[in-house]
């Protein structure tokens, strides 16, 4: 695999870092600014939704300018919103610093994801945007615990200055070893929307909104979820994000293997199998052991579908992939957002910490039943074309008349 590909890991894992670090910081965000949890918690809702629009906004922004040099604009923009966070005077400004952070997200894996791929070769095309949202798995594991214990004990402010810093090594990264490719020459924004027109890049981007939302759907609960149903202390919930982080860094290496062999497949699998355990969540989560390897094969699970549908949209949108590929990333987003809201209206509903996993197996469930259409929507689409082609030669000679 290229250099250029552990640059682009090294801004994926700021990224990574900066999106769910707050999530562990929200307290002592709170407090330093007065104001209420359910307050600071628009730190998350904000940048979520600044992801969704941010996406299509930058990408189509960038059509004018090299993909290289949108990647570094990119991380500067992700450097200033980070700075402007830890900086921030009062509430509204860090919001601002938040929402200019996330401006830059989809974005740099969209454009990201097509730079990677276009860097090898044709069968490792999926191998490689694995390899960049690696550096998203590993903030998991690594990124958000220790950022998390930074910002606890030597002040939040002071993590945001270190993601700022990450950004500034990611935006070097890219300029010393990703390859300066050529504009794509005719790129229009017409031609970009008119990927959305493919039913196929409609159905990749909904399995991506409903199969990562399942994730989401037990994950943004896990906290209570551990505490009072399996009986976990408020402190090893954080050991119970690492090992979410570390099936998530498995899932997403094996889904790019795979997914360059048989792409369908591996989503028929991932998906099924995601959607059940999901489902079983709701009876391990009363055990703290069954709990712990549950949380992992989820992160795996879910993880193993990222580089698929990624490549998925790809391949569907081929003439005018960048755009296509950005608003994914946007979907994924979209997803969590979707997921947490179902999953707060049946805890609200009185059905208990663990009714968001059935929230999230029936999400899986639906994007498995899509990816089948898609599939079956292919071969039907290919069957039409090659009936087409055999019909297209020659007309019949007509054999001579007898007298």
């Amino acid at each position: 695999m290229p250099l250029a590909l552990l640059a682009l890991a090294i801004g994926a894992f700021g990224i990574g870092t900066t999106e769910f670090v707050i999530m562990g910081l929200l307290p002592e965000v709170a407090a330093d600014f007065q104001v209420s949890i359910p307050t600071a918690g628009f730190l998350v809702t904000g940048y979520a939704l600044g992801v969704v629009l941010g996406a299509p906004l930058m990408t189509l922004l960038g059509t004018r300018v090299t993909r290289k040099r949108m990647l570094m604009l990119l991380m500067g923009l992700f450097i200033v919103g980070n700075i402007v966070s830890a900086l921030a005077p009062v509430f509204g400004v860090m919001l601002a610093g938040r929402v200019v952070a996330s401006l830059a997200h989809g974005a740099f894996f969209g454009i990201g994801s097509v730079v990677a791929a276009d860097l090898v070769a044709p069968q490792k095309k999926a191998g490689a945007i694995a390899m960049m949202f690696t550096g998203l798995t590993v903030a998991n594991v690594v990124g958000v615990p220790l950022g998390t214990y930074i910002g606890q004990s030597a002040g939040w402010r002071t993590t945001f200055v270190l993601v700022a810093l990450l950004g500034v090594i990611g935006l070097l990264g890219v300029a010393k070893l990703v390859p300066e490719q050529p504009k794509p020459e005719g790129v229009r924004v017409r031609h970009e929307l008119a990927a959305f027109r493919n039913v196929q890049v409609l159905l990749a981007m909904a399995m991506t909104v409903l199969g990562f939302g399942g994730v989401f759907a037990a994950i943004t609960y896990i906290t209570p979820m551990m505490t009072e149903v399996a009986g976990y202390s408020a402190s090893s919930v954080t050991w119970l994000l690492v090992l979410f982080g570390l099936g998530m860094v498995g899932g997403n290496l094996v889904g790019g293997r795979f997914a360059d062999r048989h792409l369908m497949p591996m989503l028929y699998v991932s998906l099924g199998a995601l959607a059940l355990v999901l489902g079983l969540f709701t009876l391990t989560a009363h055990n703290k052991v069954a709990a712990a390897v549950t949380i992992v094969l989820i992160g795996a699970l879910g993880f193993a579908t990222v580089p698929p549908l990624q490549k998925r949209v790809l391949d569907q949108a081929a003439g005018a992939p960048t755009l296509a590929s950005a608003v994914n990333i946007g979907a994924f987003n979209l997803g969590n957002a979707l997921s947490a809201w179902l999953g707060g209206l049946v805890i609200a509903a009185g059905l208990g910490y663990t009714a968001p996993n059935w929230v999230g197996a029936v999400l899986a469930a639906s994007a498995l039943v899509l990816a089948v259409v898609s599939s079956l929507l292919e071969r039907r689409t290919a069957g039409a074309e090659g009936r087409i082609v055999a019909g297209s030669g020659p007309a019949p000679v007509a054999a001579p008349a007898r007298h």
